[in-house]
């Protein structure tokens, strides 16, 4: 068993898309970013990367590729999964994210992405947790600014099934 932890944060600005775990939230401000900028998808990705040891999102896919440009961040979570079965024969067993924002209100849409997440990493819904966070008005994300994520996965070996 590993486990590993993943972080993102992105600046919201206006005329982007807001994407969070696959859920697009209407409104007129979205996160800005090299790919669709789903901070949810990339903090995932970039925990199981930790618990795999295989550097970090960055590493994999950087912000200056022309390849990642625009990306569905699905997309790059699947590549992190891959990577962690491929090289570490790793797969998750849990996932708990924690979304820090003020705006939008994230508690109507956690039930749709957990499910996504699940769906994603192939696992029962009830082993993927998503929870609502603010910041209390402090700080970049407390002011609207910002939407940061935290997230830690359990991954364990698929030989250990």
């Amino acid at each position: 068993m590993r486990v590993g932890t993943g972080y993102d944060i992105h600046r919201l600005v206006l005329g982007r898309k807001l994407i969070l775990a696959g859920v697009e939230f209407p409104g007129a401000v979205g996160l800005l970013g090299h790919s669709d900028a789903d901070a949810v998808m990339h903090a995932v990705g970039d925990a199981i990367l930790g618990a795999a040891a295989l550097g970090d999102l960055g590493d994999h896919f950087p912000d200056d590729s022309e390849r990642w440009k625009g990306a569905d961040s699905s997309t790059i979570l699947r590549a992190c999964l891959e990577k962690a079965l491929a090289e570490r024969d790793l797969v998750p067993v849990n996932v708990d994210v924690s979304v820090v924002a003020e705006t939008p209100r994230i508690g109507p849409r956690k039930e749709e992405m957990r499910r996504n997440l699940a769906g994603i990493l192939q696992l029962p819904d009830n082993c993927v947790s998503v929870k609502a966070r603010t910041k209390e008005g402090i700080g970049a994300v407390g002011e609207k600014k910002a939407i940061e994520v935290h997230a830690v996965v359990l991954m364990k070996s698929k030989g250990r099934e």
